[in-house]
């Protein structure tokens, strides 16, 4: 999926600037069901190759095919493809005081989900890299294992993960918001798309909040999934943020508690902990799958963004 944010004004104009056509948009969909050159395009549109040609170039630039020169019969073609089956758009921001800061700097950093500090895992339990196995499924001894850190899909049905992030920003920072993003689903045997599992993120030992999950997710194959994995297993998760600022707690945006920056007590420590798991007393106890970057449907693992001004 191709990410797009108001954040992010200038590609997102890119992009929807691309989309702004009906004949772009008819190119679009015939790349989604196989590759063509420019002279099938124009051919399938009736437009002449030189206006194909010119969209194509803007489709391009905006990353949303790719094309390749191949050898013709006379000499070469150029031969498009589509690289997106979905685009996502965030236009909500976080707020700022009702003001653009244009001193604030932002501090992100990607953790391999492998390399979580602290867990509790109870089976149905395992780990694989995008190679294989790590462990023997359901060996909770196994999360200690040292090639965890290869990890590419872990799940749990019962416990927590913990995880430490270096916070490498100057100590007289003004922190405006924090925020964590990570692909998740329940975790049910093999998959169930209805398994609800209430999964609740720490921040520095602060409960932020809890995301219910509606299952296990399956019935089609995760976009990044390896061949080698099996088609009967967990595939894809939702992409899900939490994040705090001054004010409040919210998961994508939606407000789900009042605690602030203030309780975390962030720049106390260099370093911040953040703990992602399932209660013993929540009310839907269905596990959990957390995604790396070559499993699932969104190539990142857990990313931090850390927003903050000087004085």
């Amino acid at each position: 999926m191709l990410k797009l944010s108001m954040e992010d004004p200038r590609e997102l104009v890119k992009v929807t600037h691309a989309l702004s056509t009906e004949l772009r948009l008819q190119m679009m969909e015939l790349l989604n069901t196989r590759r063509m050159n420019v002279a099938e395009l124009a051919e399938a549109l009736g437009v002449p190759v030189s206006t194909a040609a010119s969209n194509v170039r803007v489709l391009e630039k905006a990353k949303l095919i790719e094309t390749e020169l191949l050898p013709a019969s006379r000499g070469a073609m150029k031969v498009c493809s589509r690289i997106y089956d979905d685009i996502g758009i965030t236009m909500n921001v976080p707020a700022r005081n009702n003001r653009i800061d244009h001193g604030e700097h932002c501090y992100e950093i990607e953790m391999p989900i492998g390399n979580f500090t602290a867990c509790e895992a109870a089976p149905t339990c395992g780990m694989v890299s995008e190679n294989g196995s790590i462990i023997a499924e359901d060996s909770p001894a196994g999360f200690f294992h040292p090639n965890r850190v290869h990890a590419q899909l872990l799940w749990l049905r019962k416990g927590y993960l913990e995880y430490r992030y270096p916070l490498d920003i100057p100590r007289e920072a003004q922190i405006h918001l924090i925020q964590f993003s990570m692909e998740v689903c329940s975790e049910a045997p093999n998959y169930d798309n209805d398994w609800p599992s209430d999964i609740t993120l720490w921040i520095n030992q602060v409960e932020i909040g809890s995301w219910t999950s509606p299952g296990d997710f399956g019935g089609r194959r995760g976009k990044l999934n390896p061949s080698w994995w099996m088609d009967n297993g967990t595939q894809f998760g939702f992409l899900k943020t939490w994040s705090v600022d001054n004010t409040r707690s919210m998961i994508d945006h939606q407000e789900i508690s009042a605690r602030t920056l203030k309780s975390l007590d962030l720049l106390k420590h260099s370093y911040v902990d953040l703990r992602i798991g399932v209660k013993e007393d929540a009310a839907f106890k269905g596990g959990m799958n957390l995604f790396g970057r070559k499993f699932g449907d969104y190539e990142q693992d857990l990313v931090m963004k850390v927003t903050y001004t000087l004085n």
